[in-house]
């Protein structure tokens, strides 16, 4: 089963998705999340669903990409649907599929589909680690048809005006196994996200965190030092989400060194020189 989060403005209504998720399974978009623009990504946006085109964000893990999607789902006042793309995510899964109903056997809507009726911002999170039926189903989405063929029900439906596919994806990640291939990619419009320069992350952390701002510099700066270091061989670096758990730590009363210790060294390796290093340094400089 794939892992999907609804999330909904007040007075907003979503039909439900039978075996998908639970009933009365969603999360409200009450007020705005906390996003900080760096490169006018919002405007993008707006024009990319303006003129109805998808929009591919790619970036390192924790540079804010699902962040600014709910960010930017409440500034357009839309429902938001969010899967988490997997490798055992099947179009079924998106698409729909019969179930049992008392005596009968009807047919429930996937996200996918309820999206498209009803004019849902879509968002697959992780597209490139989806199965290849994923991307073949999205595909006549993605150009000027803007449809969705359901081959178990012999239907073509066409999109609401206000849908809206949006997909992301960290092309370092498994470099060779985890790609898009360029003919799904140039079915997109494409935004790059990249960490913070280290002024917007501090404000990023204190927003985020409440931290104050000399220990949100120190934090930074742990943060840059660390990515610098290629030398380590790290399959991730540090995202500005550590370093946002690191200053909610220190904020909340846990040690300065601990907080980094669990919240930034620890989730980037398991190799114990490694950590060991990683400490020392961190040691240093908070």
């Amino acid at each position: 089963m794939l892992f999907i989060k609804i999330n909904l403005r007040p007075n907003r209504s979503l039909q439900r998705f039978g075996l998908l998720i639970p009933s009365k399974t969603a999360f409200m978009i009450a007020i705005a999340p906390y996003y900080l623009e760096t490169q006018k990504e919002s405007e993008v946006f707006q024009h990319a669903f303006k003129n109805k085109l998808p929009l591919l964000i790619k970036g390192p893990t924790g540079t804010g990409k699902s962040r600014f999607v709910a960010y930017m789902a409440h500034e357009l006042d839309k429902a938001l649907i969010t899967i988490s793309c997997h490798e055992e995510t099947s179009s079924t899964d998106l698409i729909g599929r019969f179930i049992i109903k008392g005596a009968e056997t009807v047919w429930q809507d996937g996200p996918l589909t309820t999206a498209v009726k009803e004019g849902a911002l879509l968002y697959l999170d992780e597209v490139a680690e989806a199965r290849p039926d994923i991307i073949v189903a999205i595909h006549s989405l993605t150009d000027h048809r803007r449809e969705l063929f359901i081959d178990k029900l012999g239907l073509t439906i066409k999109a609401h005006e206000d849908f809206m596919l949006v997909a992301s994806f960290n092309p370092g990640y498994q470099k060779g196994f985890k790609e898009l291939k360029p003919s799904t990619r140039q079915r997109f419009l494409a935004i790059s996200f990249e960490y913070p320069d280290a002024k917007k992350e501090i404000e990023i952390l204190m927003n985020e965190s409440g931290i104050n701002k000399d220990d949100a510099k120190k934090l930074v700066a742990i943060g840059q030092k660390i990515r610098n270091l290629t030398e380590l061989g790290l399959a991730e670096t540090v995202s500005t989400r550590l370093l946002v758990d690191a200053a909610k730590l220190i904020e909340s009363g846990l040690p300065k060194r601990l907080s980094v210790n669990v919240a930034v060294v620890q989730p980037l390796s398991d190799d114990a020189d490694t950590i060991q290093a990683l400490n020392d340094l961190a040691g240093l400089m908070i």
